[in-house]
């Protein structure tokens, strides 16, 4: 049995991610770690001007993300985290080059640093990707109002959702637990959550995790 879990949710811009990491976090008496994204002093440069900022941008995010994804697996505590360090690489360094936002050698540069840095890490214990179509993103996109994220493009949504299918297709590093999100608001709705609570407790007693609230042994799974 496991007493110590790392979780991260992973999922596009829009899925939901942080919204999810907050109520677990609450719900098992987790840890939480967040994206870094109100204090970002890149993020509304980078989507004002991708190819001036693209790699400035990914490489704050890679640092910031080692620096807690080190301190999770170092830690005592279970953790939750949103959005993990393979994301970066896989899905928005990979598109930004893909699409020409990010040199060659920016991005060969980029990658190395990566692969050094992931070598000395341990994989989540579970990964949670939420998977939403493009019109669900944009509308919780609009939803939080964040003014620098109403420009995003629908077709770069489209891209890093195809990058996300890829990915997820082909994850080895660990469980993985794909939830669809379109049809579900567990963020207000709480038979929703309850639902996907469901889904994720089925999977940490899975992988031997059988705790519940607050890390409490559980009598029965939530309903």
């Amino acid at each position: 049995m496991k007493s110590k879990l790392f979780v991260a949710v992973a999922g596009n811009i829009g899925s939901g991610k942080s919204s999810l990491t907050k109520l677990l976090s609450e719900h098992y008496g987790w840890k939480s770690f967040y994206e870094s994204v109100d204090d970002n002093p890149y993020l509304a440069d980078f989507y004002a001007d991708m190819n001036r900022w693209s790699f400035n941008l990914q490489v704050y995010f890679l640092s910031k993300r080692f620096n807690d994804h080190k301190k999770i697996v170092d830690g005592s505590e279970s953790v939750i985290q949103d959005r993990s360090i393979y994301e970066d690489a896989e899905i928005f360094a990979r598109n930004l080059f893909l699409i020409g936002k990010m040199d060659k050698r920016d991005y060969e540069n980029y990658v190395e640093l990566y692969h050094v840095m992931i070598h000395y890490l341990r994989p989540p214990d579970l990964l949670i990707y939420l998977d939403a179509r493009i019109e669900t993103l944009l509308k919780q996109i609009s939803r939080r109002g964040r003014e620098y994220e109403q420009s995003i493009p629908r077709t770069y949504l489209e891209q890093l959702s195809m990058h996300y299918r890829e990915w997820i297709g082909s994850y080895k590093e660990g469980p993985l637990l794909v939830i669809p999100s379109d049809e579900v608001d567990f963020v207000h709705e709480r038979g929703d959550f309850n639902r996907m609570l469901l889904l994720i407790q089925g999977k940490l007693m899975e992988i031997g995790y059988l705790q519940t609230e607050k890390g409490n042994t559980p009598t029965n799974v939530p309903a």
